[in-house]
């Protein structure tokens, strides 16, 4: 067995590991039927189907048909700084709001790339803002602080 493509080898791995990870949380939960699904069934059968998923890739990184590619070596700057926004997140969401903390998640996370413009991450920003405000402040209803503790009354 040879790895042709060392990329899709890797990614087929990744799927898999988390697919597994998660679809074993699931079976934490009550599974129930199909007609009458327990809060377990749905992340079981998305985990099972992201193991599957990643099975296809990585097999098919091992056919001959399969582009020879290489793993790219990782650039651990850019996944600190990405990891790093959306810790900030975390932390800034309870103290300065949900605009503040998305704000400062996206433009930390925007200044890991290496193709960084200041339109581009603004114009990111605000997409951003008014879809995740309407899906999950109108839509889903969520309660968490909008903004600022200390502009709240």
């Amino acid at each position: 067995m040879k790895i042709r493509n060392q990329q899709d080898f890797a990614a087929g791995f990744m799927y898999i590991v988390v697919g597994l990870f998660f679809a074993s949380l699931a079976t934490g939960y009550q599974m129930g039927t199909a007609a009458k699904m327990g809060p377990g069934y749905f992340p079981f059968c998305l985990g099972m189907l992201l193991a599957i998923l990643g099975l296809v890739v990585l097999l098919g990184s091992i056919s001959k048909k399969a582009p020879p590619l290489k793993l790219a070596k990782w650039d651990l700057k850019s996944v600190i700084w990405i990891t790093g926004s959306v810790i900030l997140y975390g932390v800034l969401l309870s103290t300065m709001g949900f605009f503040v903390a998305l704000l400062t998640l996206v433009f930390v996370s925007a200044s890991a790339s290496h193709e960084y413009s200041w339109k581009g991450t603004i114009l990111n920003a605000l997409i951003l803002l008014v879809f995740t405000y309407l899906s999950f402040v109108v839509g889903l209803k969520l309660q968490f602080p909008l903004w600022p503790f200390f502009l709240n009354n």
